[in-house]
């Protein structure tokens, strides 16, 4: 039993870097088109191995310490950021029952606040102004809108009255629950791009004020699995958002959906300024928590007289 789930593991592992290495060539393209121009179109049929080329290249170079950096703590916090990032993909539901999560969504929000000390490792590690102002811009970003998302994610829990993500299968079996929560989908949605750092929630990794952020002394392998680790969790929170409101049935439309989630993200970035960081506290706190505070009520409320009725 131990060697067939490691297999399943190296399979799941496998899938999902293909994943990736195809989702940064989807993104390169669609920002390519938006902006006029063709995008990765040289190596292999249409550009196709792109992403392989850029991996051996970047994997292949050159690696130099820096003097003044905290050593061990600047080459775990890479490491660490890529293994959280493939741990989150024990949820997903597998059809041979590999994995069976109770407490899944208490297992999501495990990861979702452990997802920020490799970049507070990173940033402070770095020992450079860059670096430590994206570190602090991520830790009171994570403060700000974790509360209002697990808020958002307890909505959920309350309705489906449990912790499994297999149960938002069964409840969807007859109606979506896009059409039941869609201001929560779009609320959720937004929290997730912050989670991702992505355009216009890009606040730590700030190009025109912080020269890349927490990551601005990393190169080679170590900025290779910076990358990684960002991309697989795009994968993973388009994963989450069609498995929580779209019916998540290993069909080809589930497939679509997660593709659609995933173009959304990389079209957000082409067409969005940068917010300013007052307005994304202003937004974390007083729109999206007085928000979901009274939207958990009502749901509340409808949850309660529907017991009544039933019973």
């Amino acid at each position: 039993m131990f060697y067939l789930n490691l297999i399943y593991l190296l399979i799941m592992l496998m899938m999902v870097l293909v994943g990736v290495a195809f989702l940064t060539l989807l993104e390169r393209k669609i920002l390519g088109y938006i902006q006029i121009r063709k995008g990765p179109n040289k190596v292999g049929i249409k550009g196709m191995l792109q992403p392989f080329s850029d991996a051996i290249k970047l994997f292949s170079k050159e690696y130099m310490y820096l003097d003044k950096i905290n050593l061990y703590m600047y080459m775990l916090g890479p490491m660490i950021m890529l293994i959280i990032s493939i741990l989150y993909w024990l949820l997903m539901p597998y059809f041979i029952k590999w994995m069976d999560f109770k407490f899944g969504l208490v297992y999501l929000f495990l990861m979702l606040s452990l997802s920020v000390y490799p970049i507070m490792m990173m940033g402070w590690s770095s020992n450079s102004i860059y670096s430590m102002l994206g570190c602090l811009r991520s830790i009171s970003q994570s403060i700000s809108f974790e509360v209002s998302l697990f808020f958002m994610f307890f909505v959920m829990m309350m309705f489906i009255e449990g912790f499994s993500l297999e149960m938002f299968m069964k409840f969807q079996f007859n109606v979506i629950f896009f059409f039941l929560f869609f201001p929560l989908y779009y609320m959720l949605i937004v929290s997730m791009m912050i989670e991702l750092n992505r355009a216009p929630f890009d606040l730590i990794e700030g190009e025109s004020e912080l020269v890349s952020g927490f990551n601005v002394e990393y190169y080679s392998s170590s900025f290779s699995l910076i990358f990684m680790g960002e991309y697989m969790m795009i994968l993973f929170m388009s994963f989450i958002m069609v498995m929580i409101f779209f019916n998540f049935n290993y069909s080809i439309m589930t497939l679509l959906m997660i593709l659609y989630h995933n173009f959304f993200f990389i079209w957000i970035r082409s067409v969005m300024p940068r917010i300013r960081y007052d307005e994304l506290m202003y937004m974390c706190w007083k729109k999206f928590l007085s928000f979901i505070l009274i939207y958990m009520y009502i749901i509340f409320i409808l949850k309660m007289l529907m017991n009544l009725y039933l019973n």
